[in-house]
């Protein structure tokens, strides 16, 4: 293999890592992790840090920080998680999460937990 041709296979396994970029997060993650247990999220989603039943009605949301994408199309920053934990069937009407009335401080709280816990 050549030269230039490893190079441009590495380059486009660095595009691939499935982190996105890191920013910082804002928030309490303390506190997001009580809302996530009293808007009762654990009864669809298993969740790190939070104890409940192993339910898998919504996806895990474990390793969330790791992924590129939300609800398989918005990109994974703390604005677009807050903005589909508050409303999700404003970014995609068919989805079966609910709008469960989460509150600016509790989503961005409840992100700031998601986009930290370490599994």
């Amino acid at each position: 293999m050549s030269a230039r041709l490893l190079l441009c296979v590495l380059a486009l396994l660095a595009g691939c890592q499935g982190k996105p970029p890191s920013n910082t997060v804002q928030g309490d993650p303390e506190r997001g992790r009580i809302a996530l247990a009293q808007h009762a999220c654990r009864a669809c989603h298993i969740i790190p840090g939070l104890t409940g039943p192993e339910t898998h009605v919504g996806r895990s949301l474990a390793g969330l920080a790791e992924r590129r994408f939300i609800a398989g199309s918005l990109p994974n920053n703390q604005p677009n998680l807050v903005r589909w934990i508050r409303d999700p069937q404003s970014i995609d009407p068919h989805t079966a999460m609910p709008a469960v009335g989460v509150s600016e401080r509790d989503a961005l709280d409840m992100s700031a937990w998601l986009l930290t816990a370490k599994e």
